[in-house]
Formats: C-alpha cells, sequence, structure tokens
C-alpha cells in the first residue's frame, strides 16, 4: 500500500494580518496537509512577497492567500506556475487600482501616522465584518490586538504594494490546479459577484459561499471555511 502523503500547503496572510488571523485553521488540516502560513512584514512590492514565498516553499505545494495574499498567490502563479498544485483565492480581487483607492488608501494611512493603530483597527475594520453583530464582537478584540502589533510604516509599506499591484487578469485562464475561489454573503470588498466574474475566467474552479461572513471570512467563520479548503485540497 502506497503510504498517505500529505499535501504541503501555504496559507498566505493580507494586509496587516499575521499568523494568528489564521487561528486554528492549520490544526484543523493537519491530518490532510502540512501547513504553514506567511505574513508579509518589511515587504513593499507584491512580486517582492512571492519571491519570498517561492524562496521558502518546498519544490511543489498548495497555496491559499487572503485578501492581499491572494494578490501574492497569482503572482507565485505568474512567476513559477509549474510549482504550484494548487489555489486557492479567499476574499480576494483581481482588478488592478480603482479610482479613488489611492485616495482611501492614504486617507487610513494618515489615521494610522496621526492617531496611531488603534484607531486605524477603530475605523478600518467595522465596514469589513459580516452582518453577525454578536460575531464580529466576539473577533474584534483579537482583530484589533492584531492590527496593533503592526506599524505605520509598516502599514505604509504594503499599503504602497496594494497601490502598485499588477493587474492580475491575464493570469486567470492560466491556471491549471484545482482552484478555490471563497468570498462571504456579506463581503463588500470582494463579494461573491466578482468571485463568480473570476470563476468564469479560471478552468475547473469552485465557488464556496460563507454564509454570514464578511472580508475576514476565515476567522468569522472558520468551521465551513477549513470545510472547503479540505474538499479542495482533496481534489489535488
Amino acid at each position: 500500500m502506497v503510504p498517505f502523503m500529505k499535501q504541503p500547503l501555504i496559507l498566505l496572510c493580507g494586509l496587516l494580518c499575521d499568523e494568528t488571523f489564521w487561528g486554528d485553521i492549520p490544526q484543523r488540516l493537519g491530518e490532510i496537509a502540512d501547513v504553514s502560513v506567511v505574513s508579509f512584514r518589511g515587504f513593499s512590492s507584491i512580486h517582492a512577497m512571492a519571491e519570498h514565498v517561492l524562496a521558502i516553499a518546498p519544490e511543489r505545494f498548495a497555496m491559499a492567500g487572503h485578501s492581499m495574499g491572494g494578490r501574492v498567490a497569482l503572482e507565485v502563479v505568474r512567476t513559477a506556475a509549474r510549482r504550484v498544485t494548487g489555489l486557492g483565492l479567499l476574499n480576494t480581487g483581481v482588478h488592478a487600482v480603482r479610482n479613488g483607492e489611492p485616495q482611501s488608501r492614504g486617507h487610513l494611512l494618515r489615521v494610522a501616522y496621526e492617531q496611531g493603530m488603534s484607531a486605524l483597527a477603530a475605523e478600518w475594520l467595522p465596514p469589513m465584518m459580516g452582518s453577525d453583530a454578536a460575531r464580529s464582537a466576539e473577533v474584534m478584540p483579537g482583530l484589533t490586538a492584531m492590527i496593533e502589533r503592526w506599524t505605520a510604516d509598516a502599514y505604509a509599506e504594503q499599503v504602497s504594494a496594494m497601490l502598485q499591484r499588477p493587474d492580475a487578469l491575464s493570469v486567470l485562464p492560466t491556471i491549471a490546479v484545482p482552484t478555490l475561489l471563497l468570498s462571504g454573503s456579506d463581503d463588500t470588498w470582494s463579494p461573491i459577484s466578482q468571485q463568480e466574474s473570476i470563476r468564469r475566467r479560471i478552468p475547473h474552479a469552485t465557488l464556496f459561499e460563507i454564509h454570514g461572513a464578511g472580508h475576514m471570512a476565515p476567522l468569522e467563520r472558520p468551521e465551513p471555511v477549513t470545510v472547503a479548503l479540505r474538499q479542495w485540497l482533496l481534489r489535488i
């Protein structure tokens, strides 16, 4: 009998997120995957983030990126598709910088520098959460503490990366590995309609909607997110 080999899986963090964002999802997946988590402190370009992932990853691996981490995952595919066995894009997008985005990100950056990271968390996080007020209240202290572990300078680096991000649309038709698209039903930043548009451009991609979750779906609803990730991993 051929022994079961766990899938190497890298979970990529989003903007101002660290390893704690994924909670116990790595442990939940531990019986079928060797899971590692990568955050992006000290990087100011999506391409540099992708190069960092490739430098520390095994030769062949699956990866799932949340929000900005999804952008990094797509850049990894653009750079070294042959090394990727599976792709997960959670609460993410593929579009280039939109009208008004530099101004809105600039405003939040000023809040971070002038009022501090706690003030940034208080303004930035609530609009991203799902409609379940009780669940939002439960996870908000942890999310706020995570944001407070970053500095305004680190935030500025990541904002710069996002404002210079490559348009990933051209990557989508080239993706030839099992692909999971996931978003929350209440995510206004990366809505399900946007994920459906992405799905139509990726051969054999599957779309998973997390009911009641917003942009922070893995932390808001870890149980169904784990189910989606497990089903995807078993297809690889």
